[in-house]
């Protein structure tokens, strides 16, 4: 099992990207890149995964949203 279960990760969210409106019935899903982010497609935000835990917060998300996917950092930083 990786740094989270599949079952969190099916129902986690971008929580900004989960009001659009224009993505289709579930916006803000949330892909597992490098075993320590998660990325949502629909928004370009990324979120860090540290110590196990996602650190689901929009401000934080939205610092790395013109990072590279190859280029986030692994693993995240501790601090923002």
């Amino acid at each position: 099992m990786g740094p989270i279960s599949s079952d969190l990760l099916d129902i986690l969210r971008c929580p900004e990207a989960v009001h659009y409106t224009d993505k289709g019935d579930d916006p803000g899903r949330l892909e597992l890149v490098h075993d320590c982010w998660l990325v949502c497609a629909d928004s370009g935000y990324k979120y860090p995964i540290r110590e196990g835990i996602p650190v689901m917060l929009i401000d934080v998300g939205k610092q790395y949203k013109d990072v590279a996917v190859a280029d986030l950092p692994v693993p995240p930083p501790d601090e923002n």
